[in-house]
């Protein structure tokens, strides 16, 4: 049974979740959806955040600092996703809102599809499977749909945390030799399993990996990691993979990379302003393209959901989620929770 200052803490629910995770939440607090024909927009979005204490948020939704600051009541953002580059953490962290993410659950449907878009590309199915089709196909002959071999080959991992090494195993199980580039020091740190893969420079990875498969969390300094300086020294025929973040990637390099055959192809989950894609790279033949689907399974977003509404509820009964994002401001947080109980007449 809900008490009385459960029934006051209201969540907004920007996307659908699970039905079982569903009734946990409302068991514990009142509910908001996002009505029909949301259009997205800062004054919809903080129209709907009236009167509402927490969000369950999804990369869809731009929490900017403007839309932190003018809702009073938030106190918790709870985003299903790995990634929190649509939240405004700094403005959050501010006002005391605790942010939570979605962390290890998706880590080995994601690392599936970048894996499957390296094989995508290297082995030209989708433009094989448009051939068969269209009926452009008259019989085998050897020089069909040629692609290149992924076994033997070098692949060049950016980022060597939870997906990136999940990527790592599928290439070792495939024969192929890995190299990567790890920011921070924890993920230099090897596993036996992944005791062949070497750590190199992003200078030395790119000029000397067949294949570059990005996993790396969008922040200032990765913001167009790969460019045009980058993608200059890359390996002639490389091809890139990106399921991290459509901005870690200059868009336009990319296509200037494409168009001159310096890059061979392309295999992209994310794209610089989503789910705008440029003409130019759905004309390309050899560049694959997916909508952001990185940890689209039944399996996954089903835990995804239930982490989420683990971490708000229990925010809410007063302890500090493992899957805090600003763990800092808990003190802040739990003051204002407090605020609220007060406030609704609690002892």
């Amino acid at each position: 049974m809900k008490t009385e200052d459960q029934l006051q803490f209201q969540v907004l629910l920007t996307g659908p979740i699970p039905a079982e995770h569903l009734a946990c939440l409302a068991a514990k607090a009142g509910l908001t959806h996002l009505r029909p024909g949301f259009s997205g927009s800062e004054p919809a979005l903080l129209d709907a955040l009236v009167g509402c204490d927490a969000v369950v948020s999804f990369l869809s939704e731009r929490l900017s600092g403007y839309v932190i600051e003018m809702s009073p009541r938030l106190k918790v953002i709870a985003n299903v996703a790995v990634g929190y580059d649509n939240i405004d953490l700094e403005a959050a962290s501010r006002k005391g809102v605790l942010v939570t993410n979605t962390p290890g659950v998706l880590d080995e449907t994601t690392a599936d599809l970048a894996f499957g878009l390296l094989i995508a590309c290297a082995r030209r199915i989708v433009e094989a499977d448009s051939f068969v089709r269209n009926g452009q196909w008259s019989g085998w002959l050897p020089d069909l749909m040629l692609g290149v071999d992924i076994h033997a080959k070098t692949l060049g991992i950016v980022g060597f945390g939870r997906i990136g090494r999940a990527v790592a195993r599928r290439a070792l199980g495939f024969g192929m030799k890995v190299q990567y580039v790890a920011k921070r020091e924890g993920e230099r740190k090897l596993t036996p399993e992944l005791a062949g893969c070497k750590s190199t420079t992003l200078h030395e990875l790119l000029a000397s990996s067949d294949f570059v498969s990005l996993h790396c969390p969008l922040a200032k300094d990765t913001f167009h990691l790969i460019g045009q300086a980058e993608l200059s020294v890359i390996k002639h025929g490389a091809i890139l993979v990106n399921t991290s973040r459509g901005a870690v990637v200059d868009q336009m390099a990319l296509l200037a990379a494409l168009e001159s055959g310096r890059l061979g192809g392309a295999g992209l989950d994310v794209f610089e302003e989503e789910p705008a894609v440029p003409a130019k790279l759905i004309e390309r033949k050899n560049v694959v393209l997916t909508p952001h689907i990185g940890s689209a399974s039944v399996e996954t977003r089903a835990k995804m959901a239930e982490l989420a509404v683990n971490g708000l509820l229990t925010a809410i009964d007063g302890r500090l989620p493992s899957n805090a994002v600003n763990p800092e401001v808990w003190p802040q947080f739990v003051n204002r929770l407090a605020i609220v109980g007060r406030s609704n007449g609690s002892k």
